[in-house]
């Protein structure tokens, strides 16, 4: 028996609905919640802040988990490290 080319594209193209690599199409680009107005300033003094940004170890949190900007990460953790030299954290 001979198999149709429509039979050959279907499974190809349930093959690819089925892939681990096919790229999400809902992608939606979240905004960095220490960008947009009215935002908190980053500062080692706001305590509340910065436990937000902070596991319960103590560590801090990437930015991926918790979506920051490059710039504001850095400030992040800047104001975290400068709270844990003062003993504020």
């Amino acid at each position: 028996m001979k198999r149709k080319s429509s039979d050959r594209k279907n499974k190809q193209a349930t093959f690819n609905k089925l892939s681990l690599f096919h790229g999400n199409r809902y992608k939606f680009k979240r905004r960095c919640p220490l960008s947009v107005k009215g935002a908190p300033i980053v500062d080692y003094k706001n305590i509340n802040l910065l436990k937000k940004y902070m596991s319960e170890n103590g560590k801090m949190l990437p930015s991926r988990i918790t979506n920051v900007s490059q710039k504001k990460q850095r400030q992040l953790s800047l104001s975290i490290k400068r709270a844990r030299n003062l003993a504020l954290l």
